[in-house]
C-alpha cells in the first residue's frame, strides 16, 4: 500500500510526518500542477431514486415547521493508524438524499425553514484543483489516491438537490439557533460544532435578557431529547417501503441467492479445509462484491455447534461431512439496501434424522409466523405464532420442566432457552431497519402494506445443555426469509431459496456435484 505522508501539504487526517516521502520541492509542485487535459463535466440525468428521496423530505419536513433540520453523512472511520475503513454514509442522509456507495464522507444535507416547508441543501467537500497539493498529498480525498471525484454541478444534476461547497457550511452555523436539530450519531465531532453553536445561541439570548421561545431546549435530564426525536423520526419514515425500495430490496434477495448457490457449488472444496468456515464466507463476500455494493452485515459462516452461537462471525472453524452450516448472508447493493437470508445445510447434502427433526420444527415455526403476517395484524404477534410452535416441540421432545401451554405463559417462557432471540426485525437500507422508531409503531404496532421484515425463527441446542438429550447438543438451525407485506397479505421475497429440508437436500444434490 502506498504512503500517503507529507511535508509542507495539505495533510490527510491522521498523517505521519515523521516518515513522509511526499516531493514538496517548488520544482515538483510548479511541474505536476500542470500539463493536464481540461476537464470537461459530462451532468447525469436525475437517479431514479432522486424523486423518491425528495418525497421522503417533504415528510420529514411536515413533521418540523420552522426548525432547521442537519443529517451529516458521518466520516471515514478509523481502522488502524492511518488507514480507514470503507465509507457507508449514514442510512437516514441516504434515505433522504439518494446518495448511496458513491456518496462523500463529510457531506452534511440541511432541511432550511422556508415559507412552504423546507429547502434543502446537499453541502460536500468538493474536489480540489490540480493546481492544489491536495489533489497528490492528501490520502483521503485526493484525486492521485482514491481516483476522480464528482463536481459540485455533477452532484447537484445527479441527486436533484440544489448542492453547495462545504466551506457554505459556515453560513448555517452563523444562522444556528437553539431549536436547529441534528442526527448526532452519524458525525460526532459535526455533532459537537453544532452544540457549541446552540450554546453560543442561548448565552447570547440570555445576555440580551432575550430568552427563546422555542419549544426545543438543548439537553433534557442530561439527554439530548429533541435531536433522539429527529433520529426516532428520520428511521420511522422507512417503516414502510415505497416502490423503489421494494424493488431494491427485490434485486438484494436475488443476488443474496446467487451467493447461496456458490457456497454449495464450493462445499467440496470448503469441507476439505480446516478453516472452512472462512472459504464459505469469502465465497459469499465475493458475490456480494461483484453483484452489489458489499455484504450487509458480517456474514455468518457456523458449522458444526457454531451454529448454536447465534452471531458467530470469527468463522475459523472447519466444514465437516455429518455437520450442519448455519449460513446468515445478505448482499448490500449500491443503493445500500440489503437482503438478509439464513439457510442451514446438511454439509454432506443429507439431513441425519435428528437434524431433520429439528430442521423440520424450524421450518414449521417459520411457516406458522408468515401466516401470521398480515395487514392489521400486530407485529409482535408473528413472533407469539412461531413460539408457540417451538414451545410445542421442545415440550414433546421432552426439554422442558412443564407443559407447552405453562411455559407460552407471559410469566414463565422456559422453549426461549433454546430461541433467545426475536422471530422478526424490519429491513432495508439497514439489516436491522427502523432500530429508532417507538416500540408503538414497531414491536406494537399494527403491519402495513409495503413493510418488509424478516422471519427467522431457530432452534440452538449448545453442546453442554444437559437439558437435552445428548442427540441433540451442538445442532443449531435457523431459516431466515424476507417478506413484504402486500395489500391482501404477504410475500416471501425469497421463496425461491429453498427451505424445505427435502427441497435443500435436492438444491445441494444439484450444486454440489
Amino acid at each position: 500500500m502506498a504512503d500517503s505522508t507529507e511535508t509542507g501539504t495539505t495533510p490527510a487526517p491522521r498523517s505521519n510526518e515523521n516518515r513522509s516521502t511526499t516531493p514538496s520541492s517548488e520544482g515538483f509542485k510548479d511541474f505536476i500542477s500542470t500539463g493536464w487535459a481540461e476537464r470537461t463535466d459530462v451532468l447525469p440525468s436525475a437517479r431514479e431514486q432522486a424523486s423518491f428521496a425528495a418525497t421522503r423530505r417533504a415528510k420529514l419536513s411536515a413533521l418540523y415547521p420552522g426548525v432547521r433540520l442537519i443529517i451529516p453523512a458521518g466520516r471515514l472511520k478509523q481502522r488502524s493508524n492511518d488507514t480507514d475503513y470503507a465509507f457507508r454514509a449514514h442510512s437516514g442522509f441516504s434515505h433522504l438524499t439518494g446518495w448511496g456507495s458513491d456518496s462523500e464522507p463529510g457531506a452534511v444535507l440541511v432541511l432550511e425553514p422556508a415559507d412552504m416547508g423546507h429547502t434543502a441543501t446537499l453541502y460536500f467537500r468538493e474536489r480540489a484543483g490540480r493546481d492544489s497539493d491536495e489533489f497528490y498529498a492528501n490520502a483521503e480525498i485526493g484525486e492521485f489516491w482514491i481516483g476522480p471525484r464528482p463536481s459540485i454541478t455533477q452532484v447537484a444534476s445527479d441527486l436533484d438537490l440544489t448542492v453547495r461547497g462545504i466551506a457554505d457550511l459556515a453560513e448555517v452555523f452563523a444562522s444556528i439557533d437553539s431549536s436547529t436539530l441534528v442526527i448526532r450519531e452519524s458525525d460526532p465531532a459535526f455533532t459537537l460544532k453544532v452544540d457549541e453553536a446552540r450554546l453560543r445561541y442561548a448565552a447570547e439570548k440570555v445576555l440580551s435578557n432575550n430568552a427563546s421561545d422555542s419549544p426545543f431546549s438543548l439537553e433534557i435530564n442530561g439527554e439530548h431529547e429533541p435531536d433522539d426525536q429527529l433520529a426516532r423520526d428520520v428511521s420511522e419514515l422507512r417503516l414502510v417501503k415505497d416502490s423503489y425500495e421494494i424493488e431494491q430490496m427485490r434485486l438484494a434477495v436475488a443476488a443474496t441467492a446467487r451467493g447461496f448457490d456458490d457456497v454449495i457449488r464450493d462445499l467440496p472444496r470448503s469441507s476439505t479445509h480446516q478453516r472452512g468456515e472462512r472459504l464459505v464466507e469469502g465465497v459469499f463476500n465475493t458475490r456480494a462484491r461483484v453483484d452489489g455494493n458489499t455484504v450487509g452485515y458480517d456474514t455468518i459462516a457456523a458449522s458444526g455447534s457454531h451454529a448454536c452461537i447465534l452471531h458467530w462471525t470469527q468463522n475459523d472453524g472447519p466444514v465437516s461431512p455429518g455437520d450442519v452450516i448455519l449460513i446468515d448472508a445478505g448482499v448490500e447493493l449500491d443503493s445500500y439496501y440489503t437482503a438478509d437470508i439464513t439457510r442451514t445445510l446438511p454439509v454432506n447434502g443429507t439431513f441425519s434424522e435428528v437434524q431433520r427433526r429439528v430442521y423440520d420444527a424450524v421450518c414449521e415455526a417459520a411457516d406458522a409466523a408468515f401466516l401470521a403476517a398480515r395487514p392489521g395484524a400486530i407485529f409482535r404477534e408473528v413472533h407469539a405464532a412461531a413460539m408457540t410452535v417451538i414451545a410445542r416441540r421442545t415440550a414433546e421432545w421432552g426439554m422442558l420442566p412443564v407443559t407447552a401451554e405453562e411455559a407460552l405463559e407471559p410469566s414463565n417462557g422456559h422453549h426461549r432457552r433454546y430461541m433467545v432471540h426475536g422471530t422478526s426485525h424490519h429491513l432495508g437500507i439497514d439489516v436491522h431497519d427502523c432500530a429508532q422508531a417507538r416500540r408503538d409503531m414497531y414491536m406494537d404496532a399494527v403491519i402495513e402494506p409495503g413493510m418488509v421484515f424478516t422471519i427467522e425463527p431457530g432452534l440452538y441446542f449448545q453442546p453442554d445443555d444437559l437439558t437435552v438429550p445428548a442427540e441433540y447438543r451442538g445442532i443449531g438451525v435457523r431459516i431466515e426469509d424476507d417478506i413484504l407485506i402486500t395489500a391482501d397479505g404477504a410475500e416471501n421475497l425469497s421463496a425461491a431459496i429453498p427451505r424445505t429440508s427435502t427441497d435443500v437436500e435436492a438444491w445441494i444434490a444439484t450444486l454440489s456435484k
